[in-house]
């Protein structure tokens, strides 16, 4: 049986609302004539033939580009490959040919569709332009008519067979066929209403539409046109399908235009966090004042007083000794000794530059610094590590890692890659590798601070820290089986100047790995106090750095935007910046233990006043 059968197109009145033309009967030369095999063949040919030509032209370049034969010298066999491409690309192009072979032969073009065999109605009606969307009114007649258009709609956009509308609307014409439902002249149809919501001023219409679903929420953007509009109206429409009040959830103040596509999706508001400064933080010689998003009482406050400290003992001085973004996918073999000669292939360092040149094609940022592998049973999980310049660089080391998979997949072809992340990276998870191998930036910070300064400003004795610091920070966390948590408090720090500067807070599990070491020196009467972080997370473009909150806390420290001059420094610079806050929280917090002042501080600072036995839930 033929497949290129037409639809039965729903015959409407001349005056229904696709048309404002009358119907005629079409007897010229009918596209599906032109073709002299069925049409589903003749897709499979040259579907095939397009697929099987750029392989073979792949496959010759390849060959030729190993013997160094140049690629404008052809064979006949190429030249025959090349012609066919173009021939199967000017089909597929053009809509399978059809139309284009329809055109040559009765000298005009043709709207008709072709379809196999469920016989749906393809190709968007058109729409009288008077039609106006303001003039919906959202009334029990309004909304049935809405629905009777809906049904048009799933025809036309072949979401629906046209031989269900009898069923659906309970209304047949004298020849059998489905009556349309009656139109007025003031009801647009649904594809009207939707593209054109920004011609909508009354809310209140829109609001009821999501509420029953006739609108999705995810679309409103797209709809509108402007995105501060849509949150309001998502905001309402979900305060009334939950039955929930949102009052308190700003929703003014903020360019909701600047996350669109990028930081959030489907807003209704905006969560407000107060910024504290901390500082100077005296670092490598220049002065910082670091922003500190935090709703933690007294947080603010103590790291600013271990700035103090470490700024009246002459500073902090940092390292940063690794720099490179992770990324490990998994792949399977049917063997493990397929997935060990891969692993050798991989770590060859005959094989490096071949390999680098491969990944680093992603970004112009992006290097390739080393692979590391790992074997379980027949599955190889490869370890990437890449430079990324100032941003973070999830994507562009992704990105890189699928080149060098595709490459590699034309020398295995029995590899089966599972996922472009195996967990071995590690991302968002206390993992061991990013413990001992570091992932992002790794930086160490110390700094000595005189005694002096420990009994004035911090209230305690080096000796009482020392102690603190080995049977707390390394004892206590070996006994809790720790893994990166021999310190005191520093996701604190991270935590805040992450949300500050616009990093992903789900990152700080792995950028909050830190050791705090303590001892004294100078005959003891100094204090020696170092962190050593070996993977904080971090960058300056990309990502909620491009918010105007955050990227004003960035241009605080100087390190706003990508560094022209020196790719990547900026991003370095945060790092250690970050590493030094975390220095002086440590040191702050660890003397107010010492000293037997946490609680009280804490109950002065992070306790709060109001009675929240009156608050209305």
């Amino acid at each position: 049986m033929d497949n290129r059968r037409r639809p039965i197109k729903p015959h409407y009145p001349s005056d229904n609302i696709f048309s404002d033309q009358p119907d005629n009967q079409d007897s010229s030369i009918k596209p599906s004539d032109t073709l002299s095999l069925p049409l589903y063949l003749t897709n499979c040919l040259f579907f095939t033939m397009f697929f099987s030509v750029m392989y073979f032209l792949l496959h010759r370049w390849r060959e030729k580009i190993r013997k160094g034969i140049p690629l404008h010298v052809l064979s006949f066999s190429e030249i025959t490959a090349l012609v066919s491409l173009i021939a199967s690309v000017i089909y597929l192009l053009g809509y399978f040919g059809v139309e284009f072979a329809q055109s040559i032969v009765s000298g005009k073009g043709n709207n008709d569709s072709w379809e196999c065999n469920d016989e749906k109605y393809v190709g968007p009606p058109t729409v009288r332009q008077n039609v106006s969307v303001k003039s919906v009114m959202v009334t029990d007649q309004t909304v049935q008519k809405i629905k009777h258009v809906e049904l048009v709609d799933d025809v036309v956009e072949g979401k629906m067979p046209s031989c269900s509308l009898e069923s659906k609307l309970g209304d047949c014409n004298d020849n059998g066929v489905a009556a349309p439902p009656p139109f007025e002249q003031n009801v647009s149809v649904k594809s009207v209403m939707v593209t054109n919501l920004v011609e909508l001023e009354d809310d209140e219409v829109i609001i009821k539409l999501v509420v029953e679903g006739k609108i999705q929420s995810y679309s409103l953007e797209s709809k509108l046109g402007d995105c501060k509009r849509a949150a309001f109206i998502r905001k309402e429409a979900l305060q009334r399908t939950t039955g929930k009040s949102l009052e308190g959830l700003p929703l003014d103040g903020f360019d909701y235009e600047s996350i669109l596509g990028q930081c959030c999706e489907m807003p209704i508001g905006y969560i407000q966090i107060p910024v504290g400064i901390a500082g100077p933080l005296l670092l490598d010689g220049k002065e910082y004042y670091v922003p500190m998003a935090t709703t933690e009482g007294c947080l603010v406050a103590s790291t600013n007083r271990g700035c103090k400290a470490i700024y009246v003992s002459g500073g902090a001085t940092s390292v940063l000794f690794r720099d490179g973004m992770t990324r490990a996918p998994v792949v399977r073999f049917g063997s493990a000794k397929r997935a060990a000669e891969l692993k050798f292939l991989v770590e060859d360092p005959m094989n490096f530059e071949t390999l680098s040149f491969v990944f680093n094609k992603s970004s112009r940022f992006a290097r390739l610094q080393n692979i590391q592998c790992s074997i379980a049973g027949k599955n190889l999980y490869m370890r990437f590590s890449c430079s990324t310049g100032d941003a973070m660089g999830m994507n562009m080391v992704s990105k890189g890692v699928q080149n060098v998979l595709d490459y590699l997949q034309n020398e295995y072809p029995d590899m089966d890659i599972i996922g472009i992340s195996g967990n071995y990276c590690s991302d968002k998870k206390p993992a061991a590798v990013n413990w001992i191998e570091g992932r992002g930036k790794s930086v160490v910070c110390e700094a000595i601070i005189k005694e002096e300064v420990v009994k004035k400003v911090l209230k305690t004795e080096v000796a009482a820290l020392v102690e603190l610091n080995m049977l707390k920070n390394l004892t206590g966390s070996a006994m809790a089986g720790a893994l990166g948590g021999f310190n005191a408090h520093a996701s604190n720090i991270v935590s805040a100047v992450y949300i500050a500067t616009g990093q992903d807070p789900a990152q700080n599990i792995e950028s909050s790995h830190c050791i705090t070491m303590m001892e004294g020196v100078n005959d003891g009467k100094d204090l020696h106090i170092s962190v050593t972080m070996p993977s904080i997370e971090v960058g300056t473009v990309g990502g909620g750095t491009q918010l105007a909150s955050q990227s004003a806390c960035l241009n605080l420290l100087g390190v706003k935007g990508a560094n022209g001059e020196v790719p990547g420094s900026n991003a370095r610079l945060l790092a250690t910046i970050i590493a030094g806050s975390v220095l002086a929280g440590e040191l702050s917090l660890m003397s107010a233990i010492s000293a037997g002042q946490l609680v009280k501080s804490h109950m002065k600072y992070n306790r709060s006043g109001k009675d929240v036995t009156k608050e209305s839930p």
